[in-house]
């Protein structure tokens, strides 16, 4: 399949700058914010900016339909305004492309149009591959659902999605785990009247791991995959299912350590 059209610059910086401004707003106003370890995806894009096909991937625990883009407001006002500190991510068919206006507004957005169910050999795959190969930054959810009873440790099963994102790439691209909490109190499961508006006043934490450690076990893992390969003792499923528990691992090892210090 030929890549996907990339959307016109102006208009997604416009777009992406438009929607980062409002959630950095909310944040600001309305919620109490705590962010750690952000100097890791700083110097990700430092690296990335050195290195132009090395791509970035934050993964984080889902649990709230907002997500993305609120947990972004975090960052600085000038980064969303800039393809290289501005993140793809990938959206789901039917809730955001529903129609030609949510759709053309989400694609703006850098949203990868994906197919829940549609397994990890779909386009929205493909297409996360190759804004990684570019060395653009995408972020991904890789339980594939919200799961709010994984505002703590551990997350549940991932999706093998990411294990083809990270066996596909050209590289092992910077992997930076993120736990996110807080993000449950804006738009509660059982929220009442009126559902669609979040949530005032609270307590969100945002947290970045050291990519290090998870990046080192990636590559390791790539190369012992090729190894094995050759003498035909593994297949690509093995491969897949064996990368993403390495993101399990780390999200949940991240998750882990922020609850120790809370009670600390």
């Amino acid at each position: 399949m030929p890549p996907l059209p990339l959307p016109n610059p102006f208009v997604s910086a416009l777009t992406v700058g438009v929607v980062g401004t409002l959630s950095k707003a909310f944040l600001n106003l309305a919620c109490r914010t705590n962010v750690t370890g952000a100097e890791h995806l700083y110097k990700a894009w430092e690296d990335a900016r050195k290195c132009e096909k090395k791509g970035i991937l934050t993964v984080a625990n889902h649990i709230s339909v907002m997500d993305d883009p609120l947990m972004w407001g975090i960052l600085p006002l000038r980064s969303f305004f800039s393809n290289r500190t501005s993140r793809w991510t990938l959206g789901a068919r039917d809730i955001m492309f529903t129609n030609p206006i949510y759709s053309a507004f989400f694609a703006n957005g850098k949203v990868i149009d994906t197919i829940r169910g549609g397994g990890r050999f779909q386009d929205a795959v493909d297409t996360a591959i190759e804004r990684l190969d570019a060395g653009d930054w995408v972020h991904i959810f890789p339980q594939g659902f919200v799961r709010q009873h994984t505002v703590n440790p551990p997350v549940d099963r991932l999706k093998w999605g990411i294990g083809r994102i990270l066996d596909e790439c050209h590289s092992v691209p910077i992997v930076i785990p993120t736990w996110i909490k807080g993000f449950e109190q804006i738009m509660p499961e059982d929220r009442g009247f009126p559902k669609f508006l979040p949530r005032l006043g609270a307590n969100i934490s945002v947290s970045f791991g050291d990519p290090e450690r998870v990046t080192l076990s990636l590559e390791k893992q790539r190369s012992l995959h090729r190894e094995l390969s050759r003498s035909h003792t593994t297949d690509t499923g093995d491969q897949h299912s064996e990368l993403t528990l390495v993101i399990e691992q780390a999200l949940n090892n991240l998750g882990n350590s922020i609850q120790n210090n809370k009670t600390t």
